[in-house]
């Protein structure tokens, strides 16, 4: 394993040092080796749940990713028509389609995902928590 996806609340779990992240999941991030990615569905979660008062960030959203995003050289996985493609195959188990995304994207680049969610694992989806 060289690259792990962040689902969304694992990033925020991981950036805030919040409990609920699991040792292994902060174990994976901390890992100087390993290739952090972040789907960049997850930048456009965040900032709807900033403008639905969901999320406070403590700064503006554009000082926020670039703090924790650009300067801690995450890597930021664009949406790509491979990957609605794949997102257009997958039964819905899950019915976030921000979730589906990121699983649809994790299939794709052949990356585990770092999240807490059961049921990414309806997906056969490698996931890491």
């Amino acid at each position: 394993m060289s690259a792990i996806l962040l689902d969304t609340h694992a990033l925020l779990w991981f950036l805030f040092d919040d409990l609920r992240l699991s040792p292994r999941a902060a174990a994976a991030i901390e890992e100087r080796a390993m290739t952090k990615l972040v789907s960049v569905v997850s930048l456009w979660e965040i900032v709807i749940k900033c403008q639905l008062g969901k999320l406070s960030l403590g700064m503006p959203t554009d000082e926020f990713f670039e703090r924790h995003v650009t300067e801690r050289e995450l890597g930021v996985v664009d949406i790509e028509l491979a990957h609605l493609l794949a997102y257009e195959g997958l039964p819905l188990h899950h019915r976030d389609p921000f979730d589906r995304l990121i699983i649809a994207q994790a299939k794709e680049l052949e990356a585990p995902v770092v999240t807490a969610d059961p049921s990414f694992a309806a997906y056969a989806v490698q996931t890491l928590w």
